[in-house]
């Protein structure tokens, strides 16, 4: 009895390694294509970030390079306590929950009404998703020449066209930059990204179960009882996805404040303290430990949206 239940024990294991090791080998041999890809963006991406690190701890002014020496954590410290680092750090909350909050709202707004049946559909939602697709460069030269500018600037020139309907004469021409400067930023930044909150929370609306709106119509329920109780309920993960991925893009934005008021009153976002400290005060030490922060910042939001995107599948999976 034993003897014959030993032989076939010790006869599987060569056949258990041997699968095993095939078992590795195909694994390696479906990675190995993708190794290059890996190398390569471990090249571009986190030998620059290390880089930083190790720049970040240096007190080092290009204008004065021999002057260079280690300081440690000190650049965080001033990152912290810097004023000038401190508010920029604030202009940059400021403007991306203002920016965030404004573009999930009209997001929400106009997928509703894409989500119906209209003639035209096709060409209003083409219409709608055309602002997120212009460069964000040139976007912001659009609000700031064709927009925001006192002398031929479309917004002055509906006022005076409002002014001449009824009778006004002196209508008054703001000066839409130097005015309101943070508000101008701003709206540039919900035109352009008003559209793609739209369509993440689109895709969600369209995936709501067919069976269950129909259910609730038959039921007799309200159209603000359907979306209060079954519309936003379905639609929380899909407005988490684009409140964190909205903050992902926003908290890292250059463009808008740079082309719009180039940082000056009391605009300057950390992206673009960041270059002023670097390209202008040539502070590499301190410009770079901002930089860690921003990106440490962006790594735990982009952590959240990971989990968030990740549930949506499972959830998707599931029903089907």
């Amino acid at each position: 009895m034993t003897t014959s239940i030993s032989r076939p024990a010790l006869s599987r294991r060569p056949a258990v390694a041997r699968t095993g090791k095939s078992g590795r080998a195909r694994a390696w041999a479906t990675r190995a294509p993708l190794l290059p890809a890996l190398v390569f963006l471990i090249a571009v991406t986190q030998l620059p970030f290390v880089a930083t690190l190790v720049i970040s701890l240096f007190d080092w002014n290009s204008l004065s390079p021999d002057k260079r020496h280690f300081t440690g954590l000190s650049n965080y410290a001033s990152v912290v306590t810097d004023p000038a680092l401190r508010d920029s750090v604030i202009t940059t909350v400021v403007l991306t929950v203002a920016v965030v909050l404004v573009t999930v709202v009209l997001g929400l707004l106009f997928a509703l009404l894409l989500d119906r049946t209209f003639f035209g559909r096709g060409m209003v939602r083409t219409l709608l998703i055309t602002p997120f697709l212009i460069v964000p460069i040139s976007a912001a030269l659009l609000w700031k020449h064709a927009l925001y500018n006192p002398e031929y600037g479309l917004l002055n020139g509906a006022l005076t066209w409002v002014g001449d309907l009824f009778g006004v004469e002196s209508m008054s021409q703001p000066d839409w930059i130097s005015g309101m400067p943070l508000l101008a930023v701003e709206a540039a930044l919900v035109w352009q990204w008003t559209p793609f909150m739209m369509l993440i929370l689109l895709a969600g609306l369209q995936s709501r179960p067919a069976e269950m709106m129909e259910a609730a119509r038959l039921d007799g329920a309200s159209a603000w009882q359907t979306f209060r109780y079954l519309t936003l309920p379905h639609l929380r993960r899909y407005l988490e996805l684009g409140v964190l991925l909205g903050s992902v893009y926003i908290v890292q934005n250059f463009d808008a404040v740079f082309t719009i008021t180039s940082g000056g009153l009391g605009t300057a976002n950390l992206p673009y303290t960041i270059y002023e400290t670097f390209y202008r005060a040539h502070e590499y030490g301190l410009a770079s430990a901002a930089g860690v922060v921003v990106v440490i910042g962006t790594m735990i939001i982009a952590t959240f949206a990971l989990r968030v995107v990740s549930s949506l599948f499972r959830e998707e999976a599931n029903r089907a």
